[in-house]
């Protein structure tokens, strides 16, 4: 699946997971529909986190869906994933391309235009932009105050061509927010990891994304 294809991208965080483990997460956000999983789970060692990404491999390519590893290269080329999510502080775009090759997905974090332009350039296929709104889901994460905001969304996904991932603080009741404000998608952590339903959780963040594209439609026929 193209990352011009997805609406629901799940990051996968077991702290967040209310004792279930990553693996039953990502197995109910496919019921629900998600289109990307990225294996996450910066607080496990390499050696844990390349037999979950196995299992996860597993899972993903019988569901038909992209299984994405954030910032370890050398991790996603080992279980075989569709590509790797680097950070700023990671691996450039361009060398991860030369290691995985032009199939790969590669996918880079952003919270500028500058940043936007640089990675769309240097060949990265989709955006992950954030923290949009705050949140408590990352240890260096932005509060409130400090998160983008749906402006600054806007001016990111109106200076690329390449498809742009909402993260940061994103639920059901915003979502249709970002998509009007031009992200594509959203990618979130504890909307999923946290619900009481995983499944449930993953319907309601991509009906919220269909009922702001029907909105769309309707609109233009008006």
């Amino acid at each position: 699946m193209d990352p011009d294809q997805w609406q629901t991208y799940l990051v996968t965080q077991a702290s967040l997971s209310k004792g279930r483990s990553t693996t039953e997460i990502v197995a109910a956000a496919i019921d629900g529909g998600v289109d990307a999983v990225q294996l996450r789970e910066k607080d496990t060692d390499i050696e844990t986190r390349y037999e979950l990404g196995r299992e996860l491999r597993e899972l993903t390519t019988e569901a038909g869906i992209d299984l994405i590893v954030n910032d370890r290269v050398d991790l996603a080329h080992a279980i075989g994933a569709d590509g790797v999510h680097l950070g700023q502080s990671d691996l450039p775009v361009s060398a991860a391309r030369e290691i995985l090759g032009p199939e790969a997905t590669i996918g880079a974090s952003v919270s500028t235009v500058s940043e936007a332009r640089l990675a769309a350039i240097t060949g990265a296929d989709y955006l992950g932009v954030g923290a949009v709104f705050g949140t408590d889901s990352k240890a260096d994460a932005e509060s409130a105050d400090d998160a983008l905001g749906l402006d600054e969304l806007a001016d990111i996904a109106a200076a690329v061509k390449i498809p742009v991932v909402a993260i940061g603080g994103v639920t059901p009741d915003n979502t249709a927010s970002t998509i009007e404000a031009g992200a594509d998608a959203v990618a979130v952590i504890s909307a999923i990891t946290t619900a009481d339903d995983p499944a449930a959780a993953t319907r309601r963040l991509r009906e919220a994304i269909d009922g702001t594209a029907v909105e769309a439609i309707e609109a233009d026929d008006d």
